[in-house]
């Protein structure tokens, strides 16, 4: 089988070592935890939540998926698209992990190994997201794959080593307590339903139909050769998902800090030049100086 592009973290386990052979498996506490917010979430809705609530929602998720989510964990600590000083790279990974989906390793983990999947000639199914949309749902916020022979992951030592990022690790769901108690304080239970159990949810549901969708349709300006699948950028959701519909973009440039090109909307790079002209990001990586992949094509028009 052969691998166009490696995914740096993850290193062969042996000459078995392949994305494709593998059984999906019922994930007891990834479904569990997914069915109680959604539950708790929809249980508020049911019981009308304030305007107060709705707004106190809608920034935690912005925030929680923007600055945390998009930014912290997904272009600085996985793709290390640019530099920014350890406090701020600490508190952007800790917004990140309120997004309910995992620990840091665990989320290094989870892109990696998805990464690692698409950038071979043929993955598992559970990887590349053409299925029924019924099943990808559960597949992936019901689910793991346990492949037969996996890789290993080799997460850089500064960043298994740090104590932060290990105590994020362990408590990671614990960590919305520290936003359900000053919502409860302040709002009561429908501040915390909505600030929390309806966030979260609609954050995992969101993420995952944005994932399904950028993985099966929408335009392209690039094909990568010898990989299982392809992203599909999603035109006029730039600022709805925070730049992450610009996947095509981002399967052909992905350790770029940018996602949308030329005028393509995306917050997360509005959010980094922010940091930027704040001193705050630094050696920021797009792709005008990230070097050429053999196996990236332009597409006509691109």
């Amino acid at each position: 089988m052969t691998v166009m592009n490696e995914v740096g973290r993850m290193k062969s386990s042996g000459p078995r070592c392949n994305p494709l052979e593998g059984r999906v498996q019922w994930a007891p506490l990834k479904s569990i935890w997914y069915t109680s917010h959604a539950t708790l979430g929809l249980i508020g809705l049911t019981m009308g939540y304030s305007w107060s609530a709705i707004a106190v929602g809608g920034v935690l998720t912005a925030v929680t998926l923007c600055c945390g989510h998009t930014v912290g964990l997904h272009r600085l600590l996985i793709h290390r698209s640019f530099r920014a000083p350890l406090w701020l790279e600490r508190f952007l990974v800790w917004l990140g992990t309120l997004v309910g989906m995992g620990g840091p390793f665990s989320m290094i983990y989870l892109h990696d190994i998805r990464d690692w999947s698409q950038r071979h000639a043929r993955c598992h199914r559970f990887y590349i997201h053409q299925q029924s949309i019924v099943k990808d749902w559960c597949y992936n916020l019901h689910c793991r794959l346990r492949l037969d022979h996996p890789p290993v992951l080799e997460i850089e030592p500064a960043v298994r080593e740090d104590r932060f990022y290990r105590f994020l690790q362990r408590t990671w769901m614990a960590q919305q307590l520290v936003v359900a108690v000053p919502l409860f304080l302040i709002g009561g239970w429908s501040w915390v339903l909505a600030g929390v159990s309806g966030r979260v949810a609609l954050s995992l549901t969101g993420h995952w139909l944005i994932g399904y969708f950028a993985h099966n349709r929408g335009k392209r300006d690039w094909h990568l050769e010898g990989h299982s699948v392809q992203g599909y950028n999603l035109p006029r959701l730039g600022v709805l998902t925070m730049g992450e519909c610009w996947h095509n973009n981002h399967h052909a440039y992905p350790e770029s800090a940018r996602l949308g090109h030329g005028r393509q909307a995306d917050p997360g790079w509005w959010f980094i030049r922010a940091l930027a002209a704040l001193g705050l990001a630094t050696d920021i990586r797009s792709p005008e100086n990230l070097p050429e992949r053999p196996e990236r094509v332009g597409l006509l028009g691109s």
